[in-house]
């Protein structure tokens, strides 16, 4: 039977509004992608089985007991070693706040795409802050399944406001507080990583260039709805090049990591962060941390929206290598020192599934 061919509309929203039954060929992923790949709301219930990504309870941190900070740091050391992801609940953020920032969120999305693209961002002159969607970079020359709007929010004196939604109305205000709430919970995420790792609290917070240099990157990605789950990928698989990323979602099912030689589908955990190890705190920890490879699912049933936080360090300030701490003769630097703008333009961890495979 003859595959159905679509024309290429410029906003993966309008392709999925224009009622197609088959995605362009364009956003098919090649047969090697096609593990486990699906509808999400089916790959979750088969995941309910298997091993979950683990949660953890950062309200120990806080505590004045010792031994209940140490049991904490000592949580976040282990997932992050074994895994190189979690869901954090407990971690001091406003649930109000963050419906206001989902909602803010919903809300532009919603907006007609001619509206839309008055904030469009156009990556052939480096302008990649504003509303867009993926070019056929990479090495497949596929498209993803998601149409984007990605923005610096913290510090606020780097933020460039120009490009920051005008509707609603409260977006900056929203946006702007949430960064600087959520910039407290990366700084208690480092001070906890960098505890498990024996060293000062305050260290890896300062190796990233912290609170003057270390950048927030947002990037809300929307995911319409899929007529073909089975055969598209909302973000094809990766590893995160920033020190930490935090995920918020509209509690629909479709993050994916690769461990064990197996893609294990994330549950939807009500009241917290998903929370991702880049590869900046890979190469800083030589190697105790992961970066996990990962990847997005689309589904038939429901738009899916994200709000991915990259956690940066400045380009050319900071040259990136395994911390002096971390070394010793039995377990020398595994990674060559370079700047995070170097890391980008290599992208050394050129990770696909065949990477993570572990020997027999």
């Amino acid at each position: 039977m003859a595959t159905k061919v679509a024309l290429v509309a410029p906003r993966v929203e309008s392709l999925a509004k224009s009622g197609l039954e088959a995605i362009p060929t364009e956003y098919v992923r090649p047969e090697s992608e096609r593990l486990n790949l699906g509808d999400a709301f089916e790959e979750e219930k088969k995941a309910e089985e298997g091993p979950q990504i683990p949660v953890v309870d950062l309200k120990g941190f806080e505590s004045e007991e010792e031994a209940l900070r140490r049991a904490c740091v000592e949580e976040v050391q282990r997932v992050a070693s074994e895994w190189g992801v979690m869901h954090i609940v407990n971690h001091g953020i406003p649930l109000e706040l963050i419906e206001k920032v989902r909602r803010v969120g919903k809300e532009f999305f919603d907006l007609p795409i001619e509206e839309k693209e008055k904030y469009a961002n156009d990556q052939s002159t480096g302008k990649i802050a504003g509303y867009g969607s993926k070019l056929a970079n990479n090495a497949s020359g596929q498209l993803e399944w998601e149409d984007y709007f990605f923005h610096l929010i913290f510090p606020q004196e780097k933020a460039d406001m120009s490009v920051w939604p005008k509707y609603p109305a409260d977006y900056v205000e929203v946006m702007k507080e949430f960064a600087k709430q959520l910039r407290g919970v990366v700084s208690k995420m480092l001070a906890m990583l960098s505890l498990g790792l024996g060293l000062d609290e305050a260290k890896l917070e300062e190796e990233l260039g912290g609170m003057e240099d270390l950048l927030l990157q947002m990037k809300i990605n929307y995911y319409p709805k899929c007529p073909q789950p089975d055969l598209a990928l909302g973000v094809e698989a990766h590893t995160d090049v920033s020190s930490l990323s935090f995920i918020l979602h509209n509690m629909v099912p479709g993050l994916q990591v690769y461990k064990d030689n197996k893609w294990i589908t994330a549950k939807c955990v009500p009241d917290s962060f998903i929370v991702h190890i880049g590869d900046t705190l890979e190469i800083l920890s030589n190697g105790t941390y992961k970066s996990i490879l990962h990847r997005g699912l689309v589904n038939k049933e429901k738009v899916r929206i994200s709000w991915a936080v990259f956690c940066e360090p400045p380009k050319e300030k900071i040259v990136l290598k395994p911390l002096p701490e971390t070394l010793t003769d039995k377990t020398p630097a595994k990674f060559p020192p370079r700047t995070f703008a170097q890391h980008l333009q290599y992208k050394l961890f050129k990770k696909t599934q065949e990477d993570f495979v572990t020997p027999k």
